[in-house]
């Protein structure tokens, strides 16, 4: 695709409040029936987290709206000349989990940064493919010409969905139907993965003339949509023929009891797929690009949790030649997961700690089960 050449030039990242370790989780999200989690024990040790951040107080209250966490990292992209801010042309913000329906999450995102003047403003939606979304809006619309500079982002608040008040109302219902009291694995184990936080990116037609910028070759996505059912969820709950019922069709009273709003997974669909639709299109852009593995000096593959981890090696093992291990970088285990903004969060870590080095490229690949959609990238620094 001809047109301007595109470069990443500044990355920052936000976390709300001080890392939360294992064994305090709990302090911030409560127990369901003053119970410890039966499944918390078993998830984290599949999943490797050992710290994530949390926009709450041990008194479950938010500390932090997403719109003020994802301000927050624009801001820091322009520390050094906060007068810089006034020339961006475009705001791109990828998130699951805004603060509100309506408005949109990158309008009130926009509204926290005064700072700026007024300019175009989209929000991709979805889960962890929101944030490739809103870095590829940015990318095509510099590209294009459209402008020449933008600031992408990728946020989550997933800690107010996580709190035990959410699932105390249907806890109480089962046990009035003198029905064995527990909250399903499916909406349990989520609350051990997720994390807090915000990233962002300033992007431009214009590497820095100082420093090492990544230039966007290209980033591409594909959906199974058509081909699987619904497998994450939030807002909704899915039925025995696998459809999905949205919030709209529940009465008050049923969107309180079956906990309509928690996010949900289908463990047993995520496992047989996620990985393996993952592969099939790296090897048809390995193809098509004519790339190796042997090409990549970086592999920054989104993971929801450890136990995916060598699954992903074999996977690219099998479809692409095999990334070695030492070429890989995750920092799922200090943030946790962040969704939207697990790329940018890796990337950010990547081009501040000073290992990347001119001419090196960097393989993205974001994976989000909702409805198996994948988002894969390549940078080149220069």
């Amino acid at each position: 695709m001809a047109g301007n050449q595109v470069y990443i030039n500044s990355t920052s990242s936000f976390f709300p409040n001080e890392p939360v370790a294992n064994d305090d989780m709990e302090l911030y999200l409560g127990y369901i029936d003053n119970k410890p989690s039966k499944s918390k024990k078993i998830v984290l040790r599949n999943n490797g987290i050992v710290n994530r951040y949390y926009a709450l107080d041990k008194n479950h209250k938010s500390t932090h709206t997403n719109a003020e966490m994802t301000a927050q990292a624009v801001r820091a992209l322009f520390k050094k000349d906060p007068a810089e801010i006034k020339t961006v042309e475009l705001l791109s913000c990828g998130t699951s989990s805004p603060d509100q329906m309506i408005p949109s999450h990158g309008v009130m995102a926009h509204g926290q940064l005064p700072e700026m003047k007024g300019i175009e403003v989209v929000s991709p939606a979805g889960v962890c493919c929101a944030g490739m979304h809103a870095l590829k809006y940015a990318y095509l619309a510099i590209k294009s010409g459209e402008v020449h500079k933008a600031v992408a982002t990728g946020s989550e608040r997933f800690s107010g969905l996580l709190v035990a008040d959410v699932f105390e109302d249907e806890v109480q219902k089962l046990k009035d139907l003198n029905e064995n009291p527990y909250i399903a694995f499916q909406k349990d184990f989520l609350r051990w993965m997720l994390s807090d936080g915000a990233s962002a990116f300033l992007m431009t037609d214009k590497p820095n003339e100082n420093g090492l910028s990544l230039r966007v070759e290209w980033v591409e996505g594909i959906s199974y949509a058509n081909e699987i059912e619904t497998c994450m969820y939030m807002g909704g709950d899915k039925q025995a023929d696998g459809t999905l019922k949205g919030f709209m069709d529940y009465t008050p009273e049923e969107i309180m009891t079956k906990s309509i709003f928690s996010i949900k997974q289908d463990i047993t669909l995520l496992s047989d797929n996620i990985v393996k639709l993952g592969g099939e299109k790296i090897k048809e852009i390995f193809e098509r690009k004519g790339l190796t593995a042997a090409d990549i000096d970086h592999f920054l593959p989104h993971i929801s949790s450890n136990f995916f981890k060598s699954k992903i090696y074999d996977l690219v093992e099998e479809y692409g030649g095999g990334i070695p291990y030492e070429k890989w970088f995750i920092n799922l285990y200090t943030v946790g997961n962040v969704g939207a903004a697990s790329v940018y969060l890796m990337i950010d870590e990547l081009f501040n700690n000073g290992t990347l080095k001119k001419g090196e490229k960097i393989l993205l690949l974001v994976p989000e089960s909702a409805r198996f959609s994948y988002m894969y990238a390549l940078l080149t620094v220069c």
